[in-house]
């Protein structure tokens, strides 16, 4: 139980993740005003925050024993650390990989109508018994799980985030509701674990129980987990969002007052421009 999971080509992708983001903060500082250190505490967080859903305990025992602690790295990998790597990320450090023709054709998966249906889809899909049993049962298919969890969930953030400019009329209001169709695709999944009255994965099933849970006991904690998290991560959201509001709002009206093109006055005002 007390084992770590170190798959070399996990913590190959990580480490070069890493390296690769070292790289090119050491170049901008060099040509320039350097990366924010917040920027890049958050990026470094968010990797150790994959490190530690993919590589601690928590990995053998969400597979082997706990849904509810499979969950539980679920949302870590989408949720948590897609978001702190989000926060690390700018237009200058994102520019290199924007010269990637393909990359900068897929930009528009970071569209907000695009990004979130899209994590919701995913998100939700995974779930259902027969993948989820796949991912368990299949290595390849539970690495790209993984990995869609934290590229999507990714996007997800980005569009909200905009470490890259958004739409023009996707301004802080229409953030709102961005947050919490979020929230109600974690909420509406949270609720058909904790109100469920049957095990819906049959490897779980099987094993024996770990904790004094039961098996479906462990399944409803699998849904409370997902509802506390989401908690977690959503609110904080949403006050940043309402707090954006005014402020951009604020700036706005002053920009006008002094004779800015409304326009122009609401981009400056949008990108701390004012």
């Amino acid at each position: 139980m007390s084992d770590w999971n170190l798959d070399p080509l996990e913590l190959a992708v990580l480490a070069l993740a890493g390296a690769l983001y070292w790289r090119r903060a050491r170049t901008l500082a060099r040509r320039g005003p350097p990366v924010p250190p917040l920027r890049v505490v958050a990026f470094g967080a968010g990797l150790l925050t994959l490190f530690f859903a993919l590589a601690s305990p928590i990995d053998t025992i969400g597979e082997e024993r706990l849904f509810s602690v499979h969950m539980l790295q679920h949302l870590l990998l989408g949720d948590v650390g897609a978001l702190l790597l989000v926060l690390g990320l700018d237009g200058r450090l994102l520019r290199p990989l924007l010269r990637v023709r393909l990359v900068h054709r897929l930009r528009v998966l970071a569209h907000p109508l695009v990004a979130l249906p899209l994590w919701g889809a995913n998100f939700v899909v995974w779930h259902l018994p027969v993948l989820f049993d796949a991912a368990l049962r299949h290595d390849a298919v539970h690495a790209l799980q993984h990995s869609l969890f934290v590229a999507l969930g990714m996007l997800m953030w980005a569009a909200l985030l905009e470490p890259l400019p958004g739409p023009a009329w996707f301004t802080a209001p229409w953030r709102i509701p961005y947050v919490l169709g979020m929230w109600l695709v974690m909420l509406v999944l949270s609720q058909v674990f904790i109100w469920s009255s049957h095990v819906y994965y049959p490897p779980y099933a099987h094993d024996a129980t770990l904790w004094g849970l039961t098996h479906l006991s462990d399944q409803k904690a699998g849904g409370g987990v997902m509802l506390v998290e989401s908690a977690l991560t959503m609110l904080p959201a949403l006050v940043w969002v309402l707090l954006r509001v005014l402020k951009e709002s604020e700036a706005r009206q002053q920009l006008v007052d002094a004779g800015v093109a409304p326009a122009t006055a609401a981009r400056a005002a949008r990108y701390g421009r004012a």
